[in-house]
């Protein structure tokens, strides 16, 4: 992959986990949405983070919403995504618990801001490992 290339399409991520980033942070500080969209938010901000390092470190971008396997795919060429080992599997509960109905708990806005965090910390792991200017 070209170098501007991959530095283009690490961007477009970048955008997308943005994009989430704001309107996870609007529904958190106004209240103007739910519990649990804020947690899907978390996931999707954080999804997208690690999709950028997978394209980064010129890894195979797989199309999966597991953070845990995609936070494995990491691993050999960051060994230190352990660091963001419990915020990935805290996150992958929120992808299909937030989506569908069933046997699955509401969520507060405590676990929201907790998903928040969790999603920040992917964020700032993933600044740590990108030298680039975004």
């Amino acid at each position: 992959m070209k170098e501007e290339n991959k530095k283009t399409i690490i961007e477009r991520w970048v955008k997308k986990a943005q994009e989430d980033e704001l309107n996870l942070q609007s529904i958190l500080k106004h209240r103007d949405g739910t519990p649990g969209v804020a947690c899907f938010l978390s996931q999707q901000m954080a999804e997208k983070y690690l999709k950028g390092l997978l394209i980064f470190f010129d890894l195979e971008l797989v199309r999966a919403h597991d953070l845990i396997k995609l936070s494995s795919l990491l691993e050999a060429s960051a060994p230190q995504i352990t660091e963001i080992v419990n915020e990935a599997a805290l996150l992958n509960e929120y992808y299909i618990k937030t989506r569908y109905v069933g046997d699955y708990p509401e969520f507060s806005w405590q676990d929201a801001e907790k998903a928040c965090a969790a999603a920040e910390k992917i964020k700032d792991f993933f600044l740590k490992n990108v030298k680039i200017n975004f």
